[in-house]
């Protein structure tokens, strides 16, 4: 086969945008109690909200319920349950005023959810998880949305996929990168996750009783995932031993031996959750089928055997199957051929000079933040002015450790790649009352001003009032949860009144989305 030759240049540079995005994750409750609550009606009120604001919307439905509204701006789904809302925003283009485009585009569209909820008699809750949801058999069998892939985790993979039907969010912070500084911005963003845990903590709570930790959610991974017959599932959500060098280096580690692929797609697609699979037999890592000429396995959708042959398309596709505290995520211009990507794959820097010859855009992919929305106690606590830089300021703490990528690679080094990883632990227990936790935010912070324009920095407002005061939001829940005596649902009813997200225009949010996005 003739490959095409790779030149890089300075093709990654010049091209290179940057761009903001964020996916909200969004625990729905019941208005009236507090329980937590699987939409119903919200989608149908969603569509009518976003077509009377003049947006071309489209529909997705999976076993006869619909599932999503499209528009031009984002994709409003669901993460794992009906209970718990997921809104992708479109990215926006970022350097100067790119965090007050991405405000203004996510502040409109938790207006339009709150609208949409109402239909439903239902609220979002400031929490990273619902702080009394049963995850019993039959909660999780009536809520869990019918994803394909969801059956080949649980069956064929032997997950606990039900530990997180309690509505356990996070704010997604997205944050492009050049091809070559992708692999370095991905170690900052995983050894410095202690950080994005500790001030955007927010779930102390599970099934009604305290858990002792102040981000319980990110306790899931090691539930989900220990059960596995895999291991390789397990140690993909484990921090690594060491940073990683290269593209080359990172998908060895994420794909190589000790790994067992994820059901592959028959055909190009970026769904990850919904289209049909084929599962391999006798469990390849994706590397070695990648390697292989074809392999056999069966369809997860009417279990028909078939033999897949490998493609470029399944390296792509592949690329979520990875669960640590960030992720690198790409999409290529067009794809190479495969054997093109297995010989760069063999060279030092090979898969760099690849990305950038076929115009990959990356980005990070936050997943260590706690969901965060401003609430009345957050307000009286702050004002408006750090209540209104909540919902965007994981990804502005993000843009500006990324935009001043050498000072954050160094302070990796000054602490101590091992340090940082035991650090978040403690960062999930405690939180910043460890003054080891609370001194590394510090110096975060610091570095992230820096590399954010001026016009832009007040956007880590929030964090920065956390930092100082040494509370974060799980700190604010419990006040709650402990004033408001032993019954549950006395305790719910305190936590409607003083943890529900409250609508822009309670802060003083003055949206426009006549920029562009």
């Amino acid at each position: 086969m003739t490959t095409r030759p790779i030149d890089s240049s300075s093709r990654d540079v010049q091209s290179y945008q940057p761009r903001l995005g964020l996916e909200m994750e969004m625990v729905v409750a019941d208005a009236r109690s507090g329980a937590s609550l699987p939409v119903k009606k919200y989608f149908d009120a969603l569509l009518e909200i976003k077509r009377a604001r003049g947006l071309t919307c489209s529909q997705a439905f999976l076993d006869g319920r619909c599932v999503a509204v499209h528009t031009p701006l984002a994709e409003c789904g669901l993460d794992n349950g009906f209970n718990l809302l997921e809104t992708a925003l479109v990215p926006v283009q970022g350097g100067v005023g790119g965090l007050d485009r991405l405000a203004q585009l996510a502040h409109q569209e938790l207006t339009d959810t709150l609208q949409a909820l109402q239909a439903d008699g239902a609220c979002i809750l400031n929490v990273a998880q619902h702080p009394a949801c049963a995850r019993s058999r039959s909660w999780y069998e009536d809520t869990c949305v019918p994803r394909p892939i969801y059956r080949e985790l649980r069956e064929h993979r032997g997950w606990h996929h039900w530990e997180g039907i309690d509505a356990k969010a996070q704010n997604g912070a997205n944050t492009s990168v050049p091809v070559g500084q992708a692999v370095r911005a991905l170690n900052v963003a995983v050894a410095l996750a202690p950080t994005s845990i500790a001030l955007f903590a927010n779930s102390p709570l599970e099934s009604g009783v305290r858990t002792g930790y102040k981000e319980n959610r990110m306790t899931l991974w090691s539930r989900v995932f220990g059960p596995s017959r895999f291991p390789g599932d397990l140690f993909l959500s484990t921090y690594p031993d060491r940073a990683f060098h290269d593209l080359a280096d990172f998908f060895n580690w994420m794909f190589g031996p000790g790994t067992v692929t994820r059901g592959l797609p028959m055909s190009l697609s970026y769904d990850y959750k919904s289209v049909p699979v084929v599962i391999l037999d006798a469990d390849p890592s994706l590397l070695e089928f990648l390697h292989a000429r074809q392999w056999t396995g069966r369809r997860t959708d009417n279990g028909l055997a078939v033999t897949l042959q490998p493609q470029a398309q399944h390296f792509v596709y592949s690329q979520i199957g990875q669960f640590l505290d960030a992720r690198l995520r790409y999409r290529m211009d067009q794809l190479p051929a495969l054997q093109d990507v297995l010989h760069a794959w063999r060279q030092d820097g090979g898969l760099e000079a690849l990305f950038a010859a076929y115009g990959a855009q990356l980005y990070i992919e936050a997943r260590a933040p706690g969901a965060g929305f401003a609430d009345q106690a957050l307000l009286d606590a702050a004002g408006p002015d750090i209540a209104r830089s909540m919902l965007v300021s994981p990804t502005a703490l993000q843009a500006g450790l990324l935009g001043n990528l050498d000072q954050a690679w160094q302070l990796v080094n000054d602490v101590g790649w091992k340090q940082l990883g035991e650090l978040r632990l403690v960062a999930m227990r405690a939180g910043l009352e460890d003054d080891r936790v609370c001194a590394l935010c510090a110096d975060v912070l610091a570095v992230a001003r820096a590399g954010l324009p001026p016009q832009d920095v007040h956007w880590l407002a929030y964090p920065e009032f956390v930092q100082d005061e040494r509370r974060c939001a799980a700190d604010r829940l419990l006040d709650t949860w402990t004033a408001a005596g032993r019954s549950e649902q006395a305790r719910l009813a305190a936590v409607l009144d003083r943890h529900c997200a409250l609508h822009p225009q309670q802060f003083s949010w003055r949206s426009s989305l006549s920029a562009t996005f």
